[in-house]
């Protein structure tokens, strides 16, 4: 059994751990509001960007004259996935959710017998992917300094990805990221990005058509590359978001879970205390009685 100053110091800790927790938890709830506003107000760009696209690739009357990021290289024997976590921890689920979509997909692209070259945008995703797919990571970026989510980072991501696909090092290219839904909720998401997807949603389906000048394959040859680090960006807004509030979740049950600890602590500190006071009162009762 523990004694009492033993039980005072583990009190006296899980309180201060339970301060940390309380006020990492106000941080993170600070910083969602922000990451989720501007993640909000990513979406509508990026879908209509990619509507845009669509409406471009309809209007090409040369399918084989395509750009090579909208129709691909005609092969599927190379796969470049790009991994998007955090480089921080504490956040729950977050990073471990993503993960483990990327690994079902790399585990059916294996079983497919296709190459598999990653990407880990994040120190937490390469930390849990290097042990067991080391040799088949190729880059591992970091923006520890960076405080939010920036374009500039997301066009660093962007420009390598397209220099390895003019260097044809793969064929097609997926981005993993957390999909945020609300507090509690984040979605994995695995998206292609190369080529891209011309199949229209029903959401989209009764779109009007448009006439662009010059040439729809002069436009797409600007407006693809660009589209690429739009949806990096989108990706990382998202993940963003998700992260806060996965950090804000895991901090909230963390601070609820020190108080549980602190509660139980305080009744098995007072039990200690009485019994010892009981202890000595009958050695002093026993010492009268035997005198």
């Amino acid at each position: 059994m523990a004694s009492l100053d033993d039980l005072k110091k583990r009190i006296a800790s899980v309180k201060s751990t339970q301060k940390i927790t309380k006020a990492m938890k106000m941080v993170a709830a600070a910083k969602l509001r922000r990451a989720q506003e501007s993640a909000e107000k990513g979406r509508p760009y990026s879908e209509k960007m990619n509507n845009v696209i669509l409406n471009l690739s309809n209007g090409i009357s040369d399918k084989d004259n395509a750009p090579k990021l909208l129709s691909g290289t005609g092969k599927d024997n190379v796969h470049l996935c790009v991994v998007m976590t955090s480089d921080r921890g504490l956040c729950g689920g977050f990073n471990s959710n993503i993960i483990k979509k990327a690994k079902n997909y790399f585990n059916k692209l294996e079983k497919n017998g296709k190459d598999l070259k990653i990407i880990t945008v994040g120190s937490k995703g390469n930390d849990q992917l290097k042990r067991m797919y080391g040799n088949k990571i190729i880059a591992n970026i970091s923006f520890k300094e960076s405080k939010n989510a920036n374009y500039f980072d997301a066009e660093k991501v962007g420009k390598m990805v397209i220099e390895k696909f003019n260097s044809e090092e793969f064929d097609f290219c997926t981005i993993f990221y957390n999909q945020f839904k609300n507090v509690i909720t984040q979605i994995p998401q695995a998206q292609q990005i190369i080529p891209l997807k011309t199949e229209r949603s029903k959401e989209n389906e009764s779109e009007d058509s448009y006439e662009f000048e010059p040439d729809e394959d002069e436009i797409l040859s600007n407006l693809l590359p660009k589209n690429i680090s739009t949806q990096i960006f989108k990706a990382m807004l998202e993940n963003s978001a998700s992260e806060q509030g996965s950090r804000m979740s895991a901090m909230d049950n963390a601070t609820r879970n020190a108080g549980e600890m602190v509660d139980k602590l305080t009744i098995e500190y007072n039990r200690s205390r009485q019994a010892a006071i009981t202890k000595e009162l009958i050695e002093i009762i026993s010492g009268a009685e035997s005198l």
